[in-house]
């Protein structure tokens, strides 16, 4: 597989690794290290754009299964993507990049309204964006959120960094003969419910031909060696894309 040519990508963190070896919360230390690598991938003159999970913190399905109303929960699990948002944006900026927040909630006094025009003049301008809160409306996560923004923003892929690296046909944390795609459709990701990102994220990338790069975030490097097409990861798109 050839390198890829990306000019404009969304990454996509889950808040929980924000945490580093905490169990709870976010370690400032590593968000630095995070801020670090995503300055290091927008270096090579790549527009970025970030949304970050909020499971870290709180997380709407796990406290509706306790018993809290499902909405409430989920609009509870956006105003913790908030907070992380503002984390990494304080840790970009000590990194010297300039970074602005968009929420899909508006909260002036803290970061902006999310405005698609305005983000991407932002990106035009070289700052990094981050969307927080999610789309705004409960009942979807995080990862449809990212998908939906890197369809309005135009993004030339979907980097998803997460403790595994890459999408496996089983858990690969609880069976060791797991094994890992190097490319992967939409159509098998959806049919095998492969556990990549949810079913509407997956459909909405699909849909707007946006390949989804799965990865490792908890690597040293490697955001900009994904970027470059090195080092271990799975790319979801359809087969009629495969580089020759």
């Amino acid at each position: 597989m050839s390198a890829p040519t990306y000019k404009r990508v969304l990454l996509k963190l889950s808040g929980e690794v924000l945490m580093g070896e905490q169990d709870y919360g976010i370690d400032p230390a590593y968000v630095a290290r995070l801020a670090e690598e995503v300055k290091a991938a927008k270096d090579t003159g790549l527009e970025i754009c970030l949304v970050i999970g909020g499971g870290n913190i709180f997380r709407g399905v796990a406290g509706a299964a306790r018993g809290l109303d499902r909405t409430t929960g989920d609009y509870m699990g956006m105003l913790a993507t908030v907070m992380n948002a503002l984390a990494m944006q304080n840790a970009l900026e000590q990194a010297g990049v300039p970074t602005r927040v968009q929420s899909a909630i508006p909260m002036s006094s803290v970061c902006e309204p999310y405005i698609r025009r305005r983000a991407e003049r932002h990106l035009e301008k070289g700052r990094i964006v981050i969307f927080a809160a999610g789309t705004g409306n409960p009942f979807f996560t995080t990862d449809t959120g990212a998908a939906l923004r890197a369809a309005e923003m135009n993004c030339d892929a979907l980097l998803k960094g997460t403790s595994v690296d890459g999408v496996y046909d089983s858990d690969p944390k609880t069976n060791p003969a797991a094994q890992r795609f190097d490319e992967i459709s939409y159509t098998k990701v959806l049919n095998d419910n492969l556990k990549v990102m949810d079913a509407t994220a997956v459909a909405l990338c699909r849909e707007n031909s946006i390949p989804i790069v799965v990865f490792s975030i908890r690597e040293d490097g490697n955001v900009v060696q994904v970027i470059a097409g090195k080092g271990t990861q799975t790319v979801v798109r359809e087969p009629k894309e495969k580089e020759a």
